[in-house]
């Protein structure tokens, strides 16, 4: 069975479909399935025009997504759940504090990411790996400013706002191919 990231934001309207779209992207050759919901979403939207430009330039087909408001059965069933924001860290372990250990912001699991070391010998579980290397590296990290996590929503915004983002989104998850890459 595929290990699974979700990623979670207000509406799964911009910033977590767009982790979705960089993700799947990235992963591509890990057997990982990626997924997103948001907090607050209504079920069946499509994604923001600007997001979708975004997924589209990258190879994505955003015409097939669709929004879709978290579930506890979402975050029970995720290897690792990365949100937008330390209010959807918080509400998600509220959901689920069975997910707690496996549940960061996406700029503070890049941090974490980047500064782990993999693991000396290769591994059957990578994502698991690269889960337990990041966590471990946190006791070697100084502390962040609190919205040092929190990735800003570009709603509102313009498509250069977007495009941001979603570099801001592409650096958090950069760490964390590489490192599945190392430990698998």
């Amino acid at each position: 069975m595929a290990d699974r990231v979700l990623f979670v934001c207000h509406a799964n309207l911009c910033r977590s479909p767009m982790a979705e779209f960089l993700a799947r992207r990235l992963l591509a050759d890990r057997p990982v399935l990626v997924s997103s919901a948001g907090t607050d979403a209504m079920d069946g939207m499509a994604m923001h025009p600007y997001a979708a430009r975004v997924a589209a330039e990258g190879g994505g087909d955003p015409a097939a997504f669709a929004s879709r408001t978290l579930r506890p059965e979402h975050l029970a069933d995720a290897t690792l759940v990365l949100t937008a924001t330390r209010r959807q860290r918080s509400i998600c372990t509220a959901l689920a504090p069975g997910a707690l250990h496996r549940t960061f912001t996406l700029r503070q699991f890049g941090r974490l990411a980047a500064a782990a070391e993999p693991p000396a010998e290769s591994r059957d579980d990578p994502l698991r790996a690269a889960i337990a290397a990041a966590a471990h590296a946190r006791g070697r990290l100084q502390p962040a400013a609190p919205d040092a996590d929190d990735l800003r929503d570009p709603i509102g915004g313009t498509a250069a706002d977007f495009r941001r983002c979603a570099e801001e989104i592409e650096r958090s998850l950069r760490p964390l191919a590489a490192l599945i890459g190392a430990t698998g």
